[in-house]
Protein backbone atom coordinates (compact mmCIF):
# COMPACT_ATOMS: atom_id res chain seq x y z
CA UNK A 1 0.00 0.00 0.00
CA UNK A 2 2.71 2.43 0.72
CA UNK A 3 4.33 2.10 -2.75
CA UNK A 4 1.08 3.34 -4.25
CA UNK A 5 1.81 6.29 -1.93
CA UNK A 6 5.51 6.21 -3.34
CA UNK A 7 4.35 6.43 -6.81
CA UNK A 8 1.51 8.84 -6.38
CA UNK A 9 4.32 11.41 -4.82
CA UNK A 10 6.96 10.28 -8.09
CA UNK A 11 3.94 12.24 -10.52
CA UNK A 12 4.93 14.99 -8.42
CA UNK A 13 8.56 15.06 -7.25
CA UNK A 14 11.34 12.87 -6.82
CA UNK A 15 12.43 11.59 -4.03
CA UNK A 16 15.26 9.29 -2.77
CA UNK A 17 14.21 6.02 -1.33
CA UNK A 18 15.46 6.83 2.30
CA UNK A 19 13.39 10.31 1.66
CA UNK A 20 10.75 8.06 1.35
CA UNK A 21 10.68 5.46 4.36
CA UNK A 22 11.41 8.75 6.64
CA UNK A 23 8.09 10.02 5.38
CA UNK A 24 6.03 7.12 5.98
CA UNK A 25 7.09 7.44 9.65
CA UNK A 26 4.30 10.36 9.51
CA UNK A 27 1.72 8.72 8.18
CA UNK A 28 -0.56 6.18 9.88
CA UNK A 29 -2.73 3.69 8.06
CA UNK A 30 -6.39 3.97 8.69
CA UNK A 31 -9.07 1.60 7.84
CA UNK A 32 -12.55 2.10 7.56
CA UNK A 33 -16.17 0.75 7.50
CA UNK A 34 -19.13 0.98 4.76
CA UNK A 35 -20.13 4.26 6.25
CA UNK A 36 -18.19 5.05 8.71
CA UNK A 37 -17.41 8.88 9.52
CA UNK A 38 -14.10 10.06 9.90
CA UNK A 39 -14.90 13.67 10.61
CA UNK A 40 -18.87 15.13 11.74
CA UNK A 41 -20.36 18.14 12.29
CA UNK A 42 -19.01 20.39 15.16
CA UNK A 43 -15.22 17.93 15.35
CA UNK A 44 -12.36 20.21 14.62
CA UNK A 45 -10.57 18.51 11.64
CA UNK A 46 -7.06 17.82 12.61
CA UNK A 47 -5.57 15.66 9.83
CA UNK A 48 -5.33 14.97 5.87
CA UNK A 49 -6.50 11.67 4.25
CA UNK A 50 -5.20 10.06 1.31
CA UNK A 51 -7.58 7.17 -0.52
CA UNK A 52 -5.25 4.01 -0.74
CA UNK A 53 -8.38 1.84 -1.23
CA UNK A 54 -12.56 2.96 -1.59
CA UNK A 55 -14.32 6.19 -1.42
CA UNK A 56 -14.41 9.20 0.41
CA UNK A 57 -17.64 11.54 0.47
CA UNK A 58 -17.92 14.80 1.94
CA UNK A 59 -21.41 16.22 3.10
CA UNK A 60 -23.01 18.32 4.94
CA UNK A 61 -26.83 18.14 6.43
CA UNK A 62 -28.41 21.04 5.35
CA UNK A 63 -31.61 22.85 7.03
CA UNK A 64 -34.44 20.26 5.55
CA UNK A 65 -32.32 17.58 7.47
CA UNK A 66 -30.91 16.48 3.36
CA UNK A 67 -27.45 15.45 3.41
CA UNK A 68 -25.80 17.45 0.78
CA UNK A 69 -22.28 15.84 -0.75
CA UNK A 70 -20.03 18.47 -1.93
CA UNK A 71 -16.82 16.21 -2.78
CA UNK A 72 -15.57 12.32 -3.55
CA UNK A 73 -12.33 11.14 -2.69
CA UNK A 74 -10.93 8.23 -4.75
CA UNK A 75 -7.58 6.24 -5.03
CA UNK A 76 -4.69 8.47 -4.86
CA UNK A 77 -7.08 11.52 -3.91
CA UNK A 78 -6.77 14.14 -0.74
CA UNK A 79 -9.41 14.81 1.14
CA UNK A 80 -9.59 17.17 4.31
CA UNK A 81 -12.10 19.97 5.38
CA UNK A 82 -9.92 22.86 4.57
CA UNK A 83 -11.07 25.46 6.86
CA UNK A 84 -11.46 23.59 9.81
CA UNK A 85 -8.27 22.33 9.55
CA UNK A 86 -6.47 25.63 8.94
CA UNK A 87 -8.86 27.44 11.46
CA UNK A 88 -9.11 24.87 14.07
CA UNK A 89 -12.26 25.78 14.69
CA UNK A 90 -15.75 23.56 14.67
CA UNK A 91 -16.79 21.73 11.15
CA UNK A 92 -20.38 22.31 9.55
CA UNK A 93 -18.93 18.66 7.41
CA UNK A 94 -18.87 15.24 7.50
CA UNK A 95 -16.29 12.90 5.69
CA UNK A 96 -17.44 9.37 5.38
CA UNK A 97 -16.52 6.27 3.63
CA UNK A 98 -18.63 5.33 1.01
CA UNK A 99 -17.37 1.88 1.00
CA UNK A 100 -15.02 0.12 3.31
CA UNK A 101 -11.70 2.35 2.33
CA UNK A 102 -8.13 2.31 3.41
CA UNK A 103 -6.76 5.21 4.09
CA UNK A 104 -2.83 7.15 5.41
CA UNK A 105 -3.65 9.70 7.50
CA UNK A 106 -1.38 12.71 8.08
CA UNK A 107 -2.14 14.31 11.56
CA UNK A 108 -1.86 18.25 11.57
CA UNK A 109 1.51 18.36 14.07
CA UNK A 110 2.99 15.32 11.94
CA UNK A 111 1.83 17.33 8.62
CA UNK A 112 4.07 20.39 9.74
CA UNK A 113 7.00 18.24 11.11
CA UNK A 114 6.80 16.38 7.49
CA UNK A 115 6.83 19.68 5.49
CA UNK A 116 9.57 21.56 7.67
CA UNK A 117 12.09 17.86 7.25
CA UNK A 118 10.97 17.53 3.70
CA UNK A 119 10.60 20.65 1.88
CA UNK A 120 10.05 19.05 -1.52
CA UNK A 121 6.51 18.19 -0.36
CA UNK A 122 5.39 21.77 -0.02
CA UNK A 123 5.62 21.57 -4.06
CA UNK A 124 3.57 18.41 -3.62
CA UNK A 125 0.79 19.48 -1.57
CA UNK A 126 1.05 22.85 -3.81
CA UNK A 127 0.43 21.27 -6.83
CA UNK A 128 -2.48 18.66 -4.98
CA UNK A 129 -4.00 21.35 -3.86
CA UNK A 130 -3.98 23.62 -7.39
CA UNK A 131 -5.65 20.28 -8.66
CA UNK A 132 -8.17 20.14 -6.68
CA UNK A 133 -9.18 24.11 -6.45
CA UNK A 134 -9.37 23.83 -10.11
CA UNK A 135 -11.62 20.45 -10.28
CA UNK A 136 -13.40 22.76 -7.54
CA UNK A 137 -13.89 25.76 -9.76
CA UNK A 138 -14.94 23.51 -13.05
CA UNK A 139 -17.43 21.98 -11.01
CA UNK A 140 -18.78 25.77 -9.92
CA UNK A 141 -19.02 26.55 -13.15
CA UNK A 142 -20.71 23.66 -14.49
CA UNK A 143 -23.44 23.85 -12.02
CA UNK A 144 -24.30 27.09 -13.03
CA UNK A 145 -23.62 26.83 -16.89
CA UNK A 146 -25.80 23.58 -17.41
CA UNK A 147 -29.55 22.33 -16.69
CA UNK A 148 -29.10 19.39 -14.26
CA UNK A 149 -30.19 17.11 -17.31
CA UNK A 150 -26.60 18.70 -18.88
CA UNK A 151 -25.18 18.59 -15.80
CA UNK A 152 -25.11 14.68 -15.31
CA UNK A 153 -24.66 13.72 -18.65
CA UNK A 154 -21.18 15.19 -19.14
CA UNK A 155 -20.71 13.92 -15.32
CA UNK A 156 -21.56 10.46 -17.46
CA UNK A 157 -19.37 11.01 -20.13
CA UNK A 158 -16.72 12.49 -18.01
CA UNK A 159 -16.61 9.80 -14.61
CA UNK A 160 -18.63 6.92 -16.29
CA UNK A 161 -16.67 4.40 -14.04
CA UNK A 162 -16.73 6.47 -11.41
CA UNK A 163 -20.80 6.62 -11.70
CA UNK A 164 -20.56 3.08 -11.62
CA UNK A 165 -18.61 2.84 -8.11
CA UNK A 166 -21.03 5.53 -6.21
CA UNK A 167 -24.43 4.76 -5.13
CA UNK A 168 -26.81 6.73 -7.22
CA UNK A 169 -28.45 8.55 -4.32
CA UNK A 170 -24.73 9.80 -3.54
CA UNK A 171 -24.63 10.93 -7.12
CA UNK A 172 -27.61 12.47 -7.06
CA UNK A 173 -26.72 14.33 -3.55
CA UNK A 174 -23.27 15.11 -5.74
CA UNK A 175 -25.30 17.10 -8.25
CA UNK A 176 -27.91 18.95 -6.67
CA UNK A 177 -30.65 16.89 -7.44
CA UNK A 178 -33.18 14.32 -5.54
CA UNK A 179 -32.51 10.42 -6.69
CA UNK A 180 -35.98 10.25 -8.00
CA UNK A 181 -35.26 13.13 -10.96
CA UNK A 182 -31.91 11.16 -11.24
CA UNK A 183 -33.58 8.05 -11.96
CA UNK A 184 -35.91 9.85 -14.76
CA UNK A 185 -32.97 11.27 -16.30
CA UNK A 186 -31.25 8.06 -16.58
CA UNK A 187 -34.66 6.59 -18.14
CA UNK A 188 -35.29 9.39 -20.61
CA UNK A 189 -31.28 8.91 -21.95
CA UNK A 190 -31.21 4.74 -21.92
CA UNK A 191 -34.66 4.82 -24.57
Amino acid sequence: MLEQFKKHLDKFIKISDDEFVDITQYVELQRLKKKENILTEGQICKANYFVLDGILRKFFINEKGVQQTTEFAIENWWMTETFSYINQTATEFYIQAVHPTQLLVIRQQAYDELLEKHPALEKYFRMVYQKAYAAAQMRIKFLYEYSREELYLHFLKDQPAFLQRVPQYLVASYLGFTPEYLSEIRKKNLS
